[in-house]
């Protein structure tokens, strides 16, 4: 399946063609990191220029654009300490800094790398927070008594109803986005200019991607909507979260509908990292994860 990609060094830009190769991948391989799905990688592969190639019996991943270009980890099975380094010197040799980024904790443990001339640092903006879908559908206990306040409060204010999400919606759904973004002043931050391409390109991609979607619609209007898919055989990832922040409980209330109309089959859900910002972190946190998946950065040792 990997005859149509070009082989390492050359690269292309990922696209939808390479949606089967990705799925057959991950399903062989499955992840734990929220980047490992193949609507995660196309929807940000605008922002990222993300490329893709082969090394061995590996799928080689990189992201080109920014300051810091990265790997992301190889997907196969075979050397992938021999694969991590000439990817790495391969850059090194162009005078390109680069590094393997959004190693996850699971394939990190497998190796020795730093005796074999890596350095390894926790990159705990990147970790993703995983929760027990069932706690999440019942907030049960003292430590949900806010969010259970938040959603009832919601569900008292305003006439609502959740909806799954189809296609005759999603023209709401980016007139939502659009709003939110005027309000947010996205032309002035490139990180949420991005967010707003990857939510035009999933929605525009919609039916061929294959995610499940929720709204929830105020008196006939979409204020908000997700997106999400099974990650492996027990996880689900939220891809997308979008709620008109003038009224109070509609996160939560969306977060637990959409996890309870369609995803009470698997254990547990991620809701992929926060970046480093205080505030996202904060709002992760105040769900109580039942764990992180780690994710780490590799570079080669001078």
């Amino acid at each position: 399946m990997m005859a149509h990609l070009p082989d390492f060094p050359l690269f292309r830009p990922l696209s939808l063609e390479d949606k089967p190769l990705l799925d057959s991948a991950f399903q062989q391989f499955p992840p734990t990191n929220s980047e490992f799905t193949f609507t995660n990688l196309f929807i940000w592969r605008h922002a990222y220029q993300i490329k893709i190639s082969r090394l061995q019996q590996f799928i080689c991943l990189f992201a080109e654009k920014g300051d810091h270009p990265f790997f992301f980890p190889p997907i196969g099975e075979g050397e992938m300490i021999t694969c991590c380094r000439i990817l790495l010197q391969s850059m090194r040799q162009k005078g390109i800094s680069s590094r393997l980024a959004r190693m996850p904790e699971e394939i990190l443990s497998r190796f020795d790398w730093e005796s074999e001339g890596f350095e390894v640092m926790l990159d705990r903006d990147q970790s993703d927070y995983i929760y027990l879908i069932e706690d999440l559908v019942q907030l049960r206990g003292r430590k949900y008594h806010r969010k259970r306040n938040h959603i009832k409060k919601f569900k008292e204010t305003y006439p609502y109803e959740y909806r799954p999400l189809v296609p005759e919606l999603i023209a709401e759904c980016l007139d939502l986005q659009a709003a939110w973004c005027d309000l947010k002043q996205c032309d002035l931050d490139p990180s949420l200019t991005n967010e707003f391409i990857a939510i035009k390109e999933a929605f525009t991609h919609f039916d061929v991607l294959g995610v499940k979607g929720g709204a929830i619609l105020i008196e006939g209007r979409v204020e908000a909507f997700t997106l999400g898919e099974p990650l492996n055989r027990d996880t689900i990832v939220i891809h997308i979260e979008k709620a008109n922040p003038n009224f109070d409980g509609l996160y939560p209330t969306l977060n637990q509908a959409f996890l309870e109309h369609h995803w009470t089959g698997y254990q547990f859900v991620n809701r992929e990292q926060d970046l480093g910002e205080e505030g996202l972190r904060k709002a992760k946190e105040s769900y109580f994860p039942h764990h992180l998946v780690n994710k780490y950065v590799l570079t080669l040792k001078e």
